[in-house]
């Protein structure tokens, strides 16, 4: 599909183990389309198609299995010469609306990404003497039909059988991200091209290259639509706790430890106002109860949170969720670099558009100028 006005096309594939290019028929079927990047719900899509029967659409759509529960579909878009893909995912639900003499019938196809088939069938396991991020490549690894390479951060807490057993008794995906928390880490799986899928298994990806600032306020660089922020003190949460010594009986504080969303994004960070009391620290030994605090700092929310909406033709760029980005225009306080949480893209026959969701620790700068 041509998305005449802003000359990006549209790339669809479907297909149930290998998805191929979706025939011209089916594209110029198709609406819209929206796809979410999303670091805490996850990932997701939904595509409306018009149903003519007059083309024998119909029948590829529905009697023809094209979009199957759990069939492959690969979303994306060609800027320029460079394909971006949006997501690898499967179908999950659809739904027909048969319209009326005014309005024809449609139909709507919803999917997740491919770590859906991580979620399928509850197990129980145990694994004696592993750490969380052996256990995670082993889990990962064993999905390579869908095309996941395992990207694990290994972690410092190893379990010794005579203290505790690792036991999953939930799918695989409740358990990857089960532990992710535990460890202060993210588990998301993101397309790197066509088939290939990043199985991320670690702490946020803080570093690299920002992409293409987002700005406001700034006449003809003006690429945001709209943007706003909000700045809640109380979201980050400091930690308090203690543990027994095996040996001698005493009593022990946990240290506060600080969190792992390195390095810092503000000059002047939200101290935590609020304090949770671990209650299970006491049980465990001192690395077990040092990777509780940590993680139980890092999955405390950012204090500062930005929303807002770009139209594509002016970025021209399309912005990925769980990267960094640049602010420019919006004030001392809110310019600088920023985390993005979440993504969605809207698009349609001759529209393109793009609303993000954005976060940090604090206000202020720490890099005087904001590359465009």
């Amino acid at each position: 599909m041509l998305i005449d006005q802003l000359g990006i096309r549209f790339i669809l594939l479907v297909g149930k183990t290998i998805p191929l290019p979706a025939s011209p028929a089916l594209l110029d079927a198709m609406t819209n389309v929206t796809v979410t990047n999303d670091e805490e719900q996850g990932d997701g899509f939904q595509m409306t198609f018009v149903i003519d029967n007059s083309t024998g659409i119909e029948y590829d759509l529905l009697a023809g299995g094209t979009f199957d529960v759990c069939n492959r579909v690969m979303l994306g878009v060609l800027l320029g010469a460079v394909p971006e893909i949006l997501i690898d995912g499967v179908v999950t639900h659809f739904q027909i609306d048969p319209g009326n003499e005014e309005q024809g019938a449609t139909l709507t196809v919803t999917g997740k990404d491919v770590s859906t088939m991580l979620d399928l069938e509850e197990k129980n396991e145990e694994f004696p003497n592993q750490p969380d991020f052996v256990i995670a490549t082993q889990i990962i690894a064993s999905y390579a039909q869908y095309g996941l390479v395992p990207t694990v951060i290994p972690t410092t807490d190893v379990p010794i059988e005579l203290e505790r057993i690792p036991r999953q008794h939930e799918t695989d995906l409740q358990f990857l991200k089960r532990m992710a928390e535990r460890n202060g880490y993210v588990f998301y799986v993101e397309p790197i091209t066509f088939g290939v899928n990043k199985a991320y298994w670690g702490p946020k990806i803080r570093t690299g290259v920002p992409q293409s600032a987002l700005t406001t306020n700034m006449g003809p660089a003006t690429n945001v639509e709209r943007m706003s922020f909000s700045n809640d003190p109380l979201a980050p949460v400091g930690t308090t706790g203690t543990i027994v010594e095996p040996l001698t009986g005493l009593t022990l504080p946990v240290p506060s430890l600080p969190s792992l969303t390195v390095p810092p994004l503000v000059s002047s960070p939200t101290v935590p106002k609020r304090t949770r009391i671990f209650r299970d620290t006491a049980k465990q030994n001192a690395a077990t109860a040092a990777t509780s605090a940590v993680a139980a700092a890092t999955n405390s929310p950012d204090s500062v949170r930005g929303t807002g909406n770009l139209n594509t033709a002016d970025y021209k760029n399309v912005l990925r969720a769980r990267g960094l980005v640049g602010v420019r225009g919006a004030g001392l306080s809110y310019d600088g670099l920023f985390y993005v949480n979440s993504v969605t893209h809207r698009i349609s026959k001759g529209e393109y558009s793009q609303s993000f969701t954005i976060s940090r620790e604090g206000t202020g700068a720490l890099l005087p100028v904001v590359i465009p």
